[in-house]
């Protein structure tokens, strides 16, 4: 169980590097503070590639990944900017 609710659902399935990354960034941009966006991708380097740039960026906090057999579930909290 979650500790957070999904605010937005971002499916960049079937997408490669880096486009999920720019994607993700694209939209986060767009959501309000303290938002959740749950990113589906494909591409198994979602995982180190999302963890990365959150890691890099500010204003935004990765909250968890799921690596599922098909699906990288990736939910990452929009946060104050510094």
């Amino acid at each position: 169980m979650t500790e957070y609710d999904i605010t937005e659902t971002l499916d960049v399935t079937g997408q490669n590097c880096p486009m999920p990354v720019v994607k993700t960034k694209q939209n986060i941009d767009g959501l309000d503070e303290g938002t959740v966006l749950e990113v589906l991708a494909t591409d198994p380097g979602t995982m180190s590639d999302i963890a990365g740039w959150a890691e890099t960026t500010d204003g935004v906090e990765l909250l968890d990944q799921n690596e599922g057999d098909d699906v990288f579930a990736h939910y990452v909290r929009k946060t104050e900017t510094r």
